[in-house]
Order: structure tokens, then C-alpha cells, then sequence
């Protein structure tokens, strides 16, 4: 297995300590994890696979023992990640990272913070328009410690009703070329307002970012009864990070992929949901979403024509390692909160302790794609078993029917210290 450096890790716990007042609290997770996956057998990828085998597999049956640690003390706390992969058929390796690394006090009335950290805004469960430091992947499979953004934040609070927050996200990158700066990755300065209006959480957001320029957004969530809870978030933005394909690339074999993420025009996001949680422990969630910095109905029927194109050139024989290598790149585009820019979601749970019991759906109306996931959860303890089961399909010409990877299963088990 190749070694991994683990000194920045290492140091990541072991630094902040020399300077703390009190022994630092230690807790963390050590976890065993498993999954398979099947691919497509059809789209683009399946289609490059078979006109040169292997071209285009799909990840391997793994293995993952993981191992999270985080140690915190008054004045700075400290997040590590190590992990041993070992695919399949393949040579294991070691993996790791630093979650957090965070130095914290207060200024007069403000607390600040500074650091590697985790900043997680915004109302929503399957996507959060306002998530303007963080941008967390959402729905993951397996829940597990996201890594947090490097990040200088002050913080006021007036009781429990009302708190504002300054971000300054990637300082590092405030001088780099724009390459360094995509997505979350973009220096930006973030701000966020909170106000509680009895039974009603209202937040104000604005961002500007160093290529993306400015974005202004608002969410509110409204408990109106002891089982029912409503919320909603919208975002307005003047430029975003979107896949955009060479327009010179038209049906044609290309020597270099021709999709990159790169500057569009404005946009905007929103989402609606509802939560509904009985006496039983039982649960109904219900969101609908509009992503428009998503690509375009046009543009994924243009994507649809070329990835046609491509394959028919296939058939030439000379032409098949090219037009394989091409429609591998089709898959470009595919990922994020979902490929298109309308989605309704839905999730019914039942929690009778010491389980919880999950089914949900991800459907795209304009093609009828759909994600399909069932989970089992059992918590003791100190151990934590999981199962999970995602299929993803829908018709023929529907884009997330066009995914590398159509059913996947994991199982899990995680012992808490």
C-alpha cells in the first residue's frame, strides 16, 4: 500500500495544542464500508465500452476503512480523515485529509473564527440554493464528515433571535487566475442575516465572488404546527459556473475534451418544501426545486444529437477508438444536485428506536428521469449499521437514464470512541 504523508495530519491535531489552556476533547469514528456498483448498459459510456472494451468501465466493487478524529479545545478544534481503499481486483492505497483546522475567540461583541471550517447555510434538504461558502453534496449515499473550506468568519449574536455572519471563503485564491477559483473553490465574500419572527425563521444571503460577481438571496422556514413545517429559498445570481461545450465541437470527433466548466450568464435558483412528522416517529418530506444554473432543455437536446452523431461514427471502423474516447467525454456534464434545472423530490422515513427506515425519490419532470434510494440505519451505542440501495434510470432519452452507473449498494458499520 503506498504511504501516505500523514505529518500535515498529524500536526492538524498535535499544534493546536501546545498553546491550550485544558487537554482537548478527543472523539471520532472508525468505519468499515462496502459497495458494488452495476453500470448502464446503456448510454454513452456503455456505448464507448463496447466499442472499445474497457474504455469507459465503472468504479470497481471497493472497500473503505475510514478513520475521522477530531479533537477540540477553548480557542481551536481540529478534524482528520484517513482511509484505506481497496478496490476490487486493484492494489489498495491509503488516502487522507484535514476535515477542519479552525483557531476561534471573540472580538469585543463579535466571535470570529478562522481556518479550514465547515459553514453550512440555508433551509433545504435536496438542494439549498443559499449554501454560499460550503456547497455541500447533498443526498450522498453514506453520511460522513464533509471537508470544511479554508475561511475567516465573524459572527454576532443578539439572544436567539436575530444573528449576523461575515465570511471571507479562499482567501488563498483572492489573487489566482480564475482556474483556481471554480465553484466552491472561488475566493468570495459571503454574508448572512438571521432574524426569528415568532413561529417564522427568516435569512437574508449575499455573495460576491471574484469571477461570478454578485448574488443576493432570501429563505424562510415556518413551523405552523407541532407536525407540520414549510420552507423555502430563492437566490438570484449574476454570473455562475456551468458545463459549456466548444462550440466549434458541433458532431464532430474531437482530440481533447470538449467540455469544461467555465463563466455563464445570470441565472436564478429556488426551492419549496414541507415537512410532515407524525406521532409514530414517521416522517414526510417534499421539495421541488429550479436550478438554472443547470444546462438548459436546448442545450441537453444538443447534448443528446452529438452523443447520437458520435456513435453512429463509431460504426466506421477506423473511427471507433476516437468516437469511444468522445462519448466517454459525453458524460462530462452529468452530476451536481441533478443534470437538469426542475426537480421534485420526495422522502418518507420511520424512526421506531433504535432504527430508521428511509425511501426517496429524485424525479426530473422534463425527461422523467429518476433516482430511486432505500436505506436501513441502526444505531447502539457506540456501533452504527447501515444499508443503502440506489437505481438510477428512467426512458431511454432521459439524461440521468444516460448515467455511467445504474444501481449501487452499500453497507456500512461504525463504531463511534
Amino acid at each position: 500500500m503506498p504511504r501516505v504523508d500523514c505529518l500535515p495530519l498529524l500536526l492538524a491535531l498535535a499544534l493546536p495544542a501546545a498553546w491550550a489552556d485544558e487537554a482537548p476533547a478527543v472523539r471520532g469514528e472508525w468505519r468499515l464500508s462496502g459497495w458494488d456498483t452495476q453500470a448502464n448498459p446503456r448510454g454513452p459510456l456503455a456505448e464507448a465500452n463496447r466499442l472499445v472494451p474497457g474504455t469507459a468501465a465503472t468504479a470497481p466493487p471497493q472497500a473503505l476503512a475510514e478513520l475521522e478524529a477530531r479533537a477540540e479545545a477553548p480557542g481551536w478544534a481540529a478534524e482528520v480523515w484517513l482511509a484505506s481503499v481497496a478496490p476490487a481486483g486493484g492494489r489498495s492505497h491509503a488516502e487522507g485529509r484535514v476535515n477542519e483546522l479552525v483557531l476561534n475567540g471573540t472580538w469585543g461583541d463579535w466571535q470570529w473564527s478562522a481556518g479550514q471550517q465547515r459553514v453550512a447555510w440555508d433551509v433545504g434538504y435536496g438542494f439549498r440554493p443559499n449554501d454560499l461558502v460550503g456547497q455541500e453534496a447533498r443526498r450522498t449515499l453514506l453520511a460522513a464528515a464533509t471537508e470544511g473550506r479554508p475561511a475567516l468568519q465573524l459572527e454576532r449574536f443578539w439572544g436567539a433571535d436575530r444573528a449576523l455572519s461575515l465570511v471571507w471563503a479562499n482567501p488563498q485564491h483572492a489573487g489566482g487566475s480564475q482556474r483556481d477559483a471554480l465553484g466552491a473553490d472561488e475566493a468570495a465574500l459571503a454574508l448572512r442575516g438571521y432574524q426569528r419572527l415568532g413561529a417564522l425563521d427568516a435569512f437574508a444571503f449575499a455573495r460576491w465572488g471574484r469571477h461570478t460577481g454578485a448574488s443576493l438571496g432570501a429563505a424562510v422556514a415556518w413551523v405552523a404546527s407541532e407536525s407540520l413545517e414549510v420552507h423555502a429559498s430563492w437566490r438570484v445570481l449574476q454570473r455562475s459556473d456551468g458545463w459549456q461545450i466548444d462550440p466549434t465541437a458541433a458532431d464532430r470527433l474531437q482530440r481533447s475534451n470538449p467540455w469544461q466548466v467555465g463563466p455563464q450568464g445570470g441565472s436564478s435558483q429556488w426551492l419549496l418544501g414541507l415537512s410532515w412528522t407524525g406521532q409514530a416517529r414517521q416522517s414526510l418530506l417534499l421539495e421541488a426545486w429550479h436550478d438554472g444554473t443547470a444546462p438548459s432543455d436546448d442545450a441537453w437536446t444538443a447534448w443528446r444529437q452529438r452523443g447520437l452523431a458520435v456513435a453512429s461514427l463509431g460504426r466506421v471502423p477506423a473511427l471507433s477508438a476516437a468516437a469511444a474516447g468522445n462519448l466517454a467525454w459525453q458524460a462530462s456534464p452529468l452530476g451536481g444536485a441533478g443534470p437538469r434545472r426542475e426537480h421534485l423530490f420526495a422522502r418518507l422515513s420511520w424512526q421506531p428506536d433504535p432504527w430508521l427506515l428511509s425511501l426517496d425519490a429524485l424525479v426530473e419532470p422534463a425527461d422523467r428521469g429518476r433516482v430511486l434510494t432505500a436505506s436501513l440505519h441502526w444505531q447502539g451505542d457506540r456501533w452504527r449499521l447501515q444499508g443503502a440501495w440506489r437505481w438510477v434510470g428512467g426512458p431511454d432519452a432521459s439524461v440521468l437514464g444516460a448515467l455511467p452507473t445504474r444501481r449501487t449498494a452499500l453497507l456500512a458499520a461504525t463504531r463511534s470512541f
